[in-house]
Formats: structure tokens, sequence, C-alpha cells
């Protein structure tokens, strides 16, 4: 399971046209069962007689109504960017999973980002599409229904990475680290193939890897930069997170190609290399 973390928009539309793989279609319901977990209740929203489902339309509403709602509302940094966009996709080879898995897998994410708190009853709007073949988009806003700004973990990245660490293991789905289950012996990967992927697995490991280890040095010198008086300290410290967000690209663009060398022949496919967008300035590496 490979997540990943979209810069964030101002509206919801563009995340969701991503998450369906398709332009979104403002006419018509949504295929049932692809929103499979949101937040809050929609109680207070009633479909007519003729409607058997949202529209994405209603669905986009939804989640903009607290930018509606709390027109003035920005992050400590002054940043009305308030549409956060989290999607985690499987390996090829993993088995399809029922609702209730990707609802579980989806209220885990929401939690390890830091947009669901149980108990907070003024938290963030948010849903969870599954649109795609073997892939969940979380699309949140992080603008509360208090009209505050919904603050997320500092080390956001390797919360969520962890989790889906967490979500393999507990729904046995495969960990490219622990190589790749192979279906039939006719389809084996190739043992260099298996050698180089576990290579990369390594380096790319956020538990252990060195990669990871490397980073957390240069977010936690970021930190403290940041919090020296003087602009020097700061500029310091924002060039250090946008090189640990290099680091976390190069860690996931490994993870992507060691995925890759284990797909069985005939089903392999190049995987882009997609960057992580580089931080506003001024703002915090967990974005």
């Amino acid at each position: 399971m490979i997540p990943r973390i979209h810069e964030r928009t101002h509206t919801p539309h563009d995340p969701l046209g991503e998450a369906l793989g398709r332009p979104v279609p403002f006419e018509g319901g949504l295929a049932e069962h692809t929103v499979v977990a949101y937040w809050p209740g929609l109680d207070s929203h009633t479909l007519n007689d003729e409607q058997a489902s949202w529209t994405t339309a209603q669905w986009a509403q939804h989640l903009e109504d607290p930018l509606l709602e709390h027109p003035f509302a920005a992050s400590p940094k002054d940043d009305r960017r308030a549409i956060f966009h989290l999607n985690v996709r499987l390996h090829p080879d993993d088995r399809h999973l029922t609702g209730a898995e990707w609802a579980e897998a989806a209220h885990r994410l929401a939690r390890a980002a830091g947009i669901e708190i149980p108990g907070d009853h003024n938290g963030c709007h948010w849903i969870a599409v599954q649109g795609r073949p073997g892939r969940l988009d979380l699309i949140a806003n992080l603008i509360r229904l208090d009209g505050a700004w919904q603050p997320q973990p500092a080390d956001l990245t390797q919360r969520i990475s962890g989790e889906a660490r967490r979500i393999e293991h507990d729904l046995r789905l495969t960990r490219v680290r622990d190589g790749s289950r192979q279906p039939n012996s006719a389809r084996a990967v190739p043992t260099q193939a298996a050698q180089s992927a576990a290579i990369l697995a390594k380096l790319a490991d956020e538990g252990s890897g060195p990669l990871a280890a490397a980073r957390k040095l240069i977010e936690h010198t970021a930190h403290r930069l940041d919090a020296l008086p003087g602009s020097n300290g700061a500029e310091a410290g924002h060039h250090l997170e946008w090189a640990a967000r290099r680091l976390f690209a190069l860690q996931q663009d490994l993870d992507r190609t060691a995925t890759a060398l284990l797909q069985p022949a005939g089903r392999t496919k190049t995987i882009p290399f997609v960057p992580s967008p580089p931080p506003v300035p001024g703002s915090h590496r967990a974005r």
C-alpha cells in the first residue's frame, strides 16, 4: 500500500476528478459504494424522491461548505488552500477489498492524518472515494465546523506511512519489503529482479531504511532552526524542509520501482516518478 500526499487546493473539484479518473460529472449520482466513508453524517442533507444517491456536485459542496461558512479561516501561515488530498494504492496482485475493508482503511488513515479525532464533534468534513481499482482517495477540508484550522501532525508523512504498513499487515496485503506473493510458480519473478527489488525496498523502508533515518535527522534539524530567532535560521530551516520532502519523494520512487520489479512477467508497467511538491514558503513540512 503506497500512500501519496498531494499539494493542497482551494476547491475539491480537481481531487475528486483525480479520484474518479475522469472529469467530474456534475449530473447524476456516483456509482454505488464509490464513497466508502465520510464525516460528518448527512442527516441534514436529504435526497428527493427521484434521486437515489448524491451527485458529485453535492459531495463537492459537502467538502466546500466550511469554506463558505467561514470565509476568513486560514492556516497559521495565512494559507487558504484548505482541501487536503491523500491517496493510497494497492499492489497489483492484491485481492479486491470489500467496501467495509476500504471504509476501515479510510477511517484509520483519516485518524493518522489528523483529520478525524474520536469524540471531536466540530472536526473536518471529509470523504473517502474508491473510484479506481486498487486505489482509495481521502479528501478533506481542514477548516473545522467551528471555523478553526485543523492542525495536522508534524510527522504527517511518517504517520501515514506507518499506518499504511499496519493496514497491510491487518488486511493481509502485499508488503514489498517482505517479497511479493506469487500466484503460481510459472509466473515467478526472476531472481535478479527480486534481489534488486529487495535492495530498493530496504533503501525506501520508512521504519529502518537509511533514507528515512537521514530524512528524520534533517527534519529534526529544520525544526530546531525554525525555533531560532532571526530570519537566517528560519530560511535555513525551510531549505532543509524542502530537502526532506525531496528525500521522501525519492523513497516513494524507489518503493514504486521495487513494486514494478516484483510484478509478474507481462504485467510490468513503467511507473512515472511524480515528485512531491515543494513546500509553500513559511509552511510546515507536514503539508
